[in-house]
């Protein structure tokens, strides 16, 4: 007998810390099933890509208590329609990205929830600052006062297996608390984004405050 949408969530939420949020990813899910999600109680939805996000927020227009998290990759053209569509971003993954949110986040009188991307180990398949690279713009980033800096996001790279992704979560936990140690005013990073539908029971014994799932809640993807 298949599993339900509803069913899923029951039981991965059953499972999860009161402290972990669940984000559902929604990339190529349809507008009927994420209001299934809804319906189950999801209220945190996370997608990759812009254009696809506004095709789904003008249709679920009647669902106002939905928090939307930007995940994907966030190009600089694409800045001013992030800020009006995601109240998170996970996915600021250089300095000069994070200036550029923040300028335009003044010029909106918006101020968005930010996670810096950080890879733990390289990755020419990923985003994100290298250890050494964010301890060395900390000062700069804590200067952009228009954004809530509240978290770091990684993802481990592919073929790891399961000591070795541990280690990626565990490794970005322990950034996070030397950097919370530095007391930047405006950079209170408490928020642990990693872990995804391989993952994420490593990612939440490493510390994750939000986990993001598509496949294990949804199935394989439905639309294109």
């Amino acid at each position: 007998m298949v599993e339900s949408i509803a069913e899923r969530i029951t039981n991965i939420r059953s499972n999860l810390p009161e402290s972990v949020r669940l984000i559902a990813v929604t990339k190529q899910v349809s507008v009927d099933t994420i209001r299934a999600a809804y319906a189950a109680g999801i209220r945190n939805f996370g997608e990759n890509r812009i254009q696809e996000a506004e095709a789904k927020q003008a249709q679920l227009q009647d669902l106002p208590d939905i928090t939307w998290h930007l995940i994907g990759h966030l190009q600089s053209n694409k800045v001013v329609k992030a800020l009006k569509q995601f109240q998170w971003i996970h996915s600021v993954d250089s300095l000069k990205l994070a200036k550029r949110l923040d300028s335009l986040a003044e010029e909106s009188s918006c101020s968005p929830n930010i996670c810096l991307q950080v890879k733990i180990l390289p990755d020419p398949n990923k985003y994100g600052w290298s250890i050494p690279e964010l301890m060395t713009d900390l000062t700069e980033l804590n200067q952009c006062q228009n954004l809530k800096i509240k978290g770091l996001m990684t993802i481990p790279p592919q073929g790891l297996d399961n000591l070795q992704t541990l280690s990626v979560f565990e490794k970005t936990q322990e950034l996070a608390q030397e950097i919370s140690k530095k007391n930047l005013s405006n950079l209170k990073i408490h928020e642990l984004s990693m872990g995804m539908s391989e993952d994420y029971n490593l990612a939440i014994s490493a510390g994750a405050t939000m986990v993001r799932l598509g496949r294990t809640l949804f199935g394989e993807r439905r639309i294109k």
